[in-house]
């Protein structure tokens, strides 16, 4: 899909559909009523006739109004003038996409001039472009017979003229997140027999290939070499070749410490010998998509080639049982030389991100940021709405929360007292990779921060957001957005 940014008179503009906005009660948007004149007020007896009343999210499709160039012309319902915000404004764009009919090959946006609460003119372009190529995203089946192509290829936005160069900045950051969005949910899609560890191998070397990254993909030899016990215990039990897989993005200046994104690439998940319920494991293929949401970050990263340095750091492989699998009780011994007693092999993710965290201090990095569909406990106390941030510094913790505010990819930030790290007391080894019940996603979250003090760290548990269930199951790329503006926000 081809996004410009425009300006000029609405009335003139010949395009297959003209989008505009009414108000609750009938008020139009500024571009509405210039269409309105133009066309011997069209939309008013629209409106008059009780067809558009402005409740958020309705629309009405008017075919060849005369006076006006285009069409078609979507009117979509903005709701209550004094409460339109962030989230109405969202919820307009989107549907406005669900509004338009099929065979509309291209449409011109009148929304960003719309005033929202709390929302730049860049932030508002940007949104266009996010919400309208995640609106018509395909999941890339592997049905038989593929999917219609979207018929829709071009979208222009128009603002006013003094905006046009601000609202291209913010077209190319919103379609650089978008396209990142894009390979994050790819590959969470794809089943656990397709997108393995080499094949999530080859994907980084393909982004190396596209973006000039250094890339580093490692298989069991290596990784034994570097003493990572942790992950290649969890990798035993599978007969899937293990890899580690290390990215860098090298536009910053030379003495600049990186900033260091590790994502948890479990590419399926059966629990180990600790076996999960049978019911929806099949979604454990998402178990991967903290390594998506890096690599989809890098994607974004190589289409704005920020001037920062990035290392992506991915340790992955499937978790299975087997007679060469871990078994509860089994005790492996980290790259840091910690000791780690594995009460249940179903809590493995920690186990192969405290190496990576360990592999990380390499770098010197500025922070670390680790990424991971961690616990079930953060899904039960955070839903499906915010992933949940853990940080040795507030003051990372804080950068993360305000990008993930801006880029409308919330998170909130959750307590990690010393409190909680006697409950990973073990009698047998340095540390239990487990803490009970109680505070599950607490406990995962200390256990990884003792990988992890020789520099700034936060921890994004993404289990609650990261897919969807049910009839709209699939990825969300979320929380690319949130990783790419915060990097963004570094760069700047």
């Amino acid at each position: 899909m081809e996004f410009s940014i425009k300006s000029g008179n609405p009335e003139k503009q010949r395009s297959d559909c003209l989008i505009v906005g009414v108000f609750d009660g009938g008020a139009l948007s500024s571009a509405a009523a210039a269409l309105d004149d133009a066309s011997s007020q069209a939309i008013s007896a629209v409106v008059k006739a009780g067809d558009m009343r402005g409740q958020l999210g309705s629309s009405v499709l008017i075919h060849h109004v005369d006076g006006i160039s285009a069409k078609r012309l979507l009117l979509v319902g903005l709701g209550k003038a004094n409460e339109f915000s962030t989230a109405q404004y969202l919820k307009v764009i989107r549907k406005s996409v669900d509004a338009l009919p099929a065979t509309v090959k291209n449409a011109s946006v009148f929304l960003a001039e719309l005033a929202a609460s709390g929302l730049s003119v860049s932030q508002k372009v940007a949104q266009i472009a996010e919400v309208f190529l995640d609106a018509t995203y395909q999941v890339n089946s592997l049905k038989s017979k593929k999917p219609d192509a979207i018929p829709l290829k071009k979208v222009q936005v128009f603002v006013d003229p003094a905006e046009v160069k601000e609202a291209k900045d913010a077209l190319k950051q919103g379609e650089a997140i978008a396209e990142g969005v894009k390979l994050a949910k790819d590959l969470g899609n794809l089943p656990g027999n397709v997108c393995t560890p080499t094949y999530l191998g080859k994907q980084a070397k393909q982004l190396a290939k596209d973006y000039g990254f250094k890339v580093e993909v490692m298989n069991r030899t290596q990784i034994e070499k570097l003493g990572m016990g942790s992950f290649l215990g969890v990798a035993q039990g599978s007969d899937e070749p293990m890899r580690l897989i290390v990215l860098q993005h090298k536009n910053g200046k030379k003495d600049d410490k990186p900033v260091v994104l590790v994502g948890k690439g479990i590419t399926f998940d059966t629990g180990g010998i600790s076996l999960k319920g049978g019911a929806e494991m099949d979604e454990m293929k998402y178990d991967m998509c903290g390594a998506a949401s890096v690599l989809g970050t890098f994607k974004s990263l190589g289409e704005l080639n920020l001037p920062i340095n990035a290392v992506g750091i991915i340790p992955t492989c499937d978790n299975m049982p087997s007679g060469k699998a871990l078994k509860p009780g089994d005790i492996v011994t980290s790259m840091s030389g910690q000791t780690i007693e594995v009460l249940n092999t179903d809590a493995e993710g920690r186990l192969v991100l405290c190496d990576a965290l360990t592999y990380a201090e390499r770098f010197k990095p500025s922070a670390v940021v680790d990424v991971a569909t961690l616990t079930g406990a953060c899904v039960i106390a955070l839903g499906q709405h915010a992933s949940a941030v853990y940080s040795n510094q507030d003051a990372l913790a804080e950068e993360l929360l305000t990008a993930g505010k801006s880029a409308h990819d919330r998170a909130w930030h959750m307590p990690m007292w010393d409190e909680y790290q006697p409950q990973l007391d073990s009698n047998f080894a340095d540390m239990a990779n487990i803490g009970g019940r109680p505070a599950g996603s607490i406990t995962a979250a200390c256990f990884l921060s003792r990988f992890a003090k020789k520099y700034d760290w936060a921890h994004l548990d993404i289990a609650g957001t990261a897919w969807k269930s049910g009839k709209q199951k699939g990825g969300t790329g979320r929380p690319v957005p949130l990783l790419t503006t915060f990097l963004i926000n570094r760069a700047s």
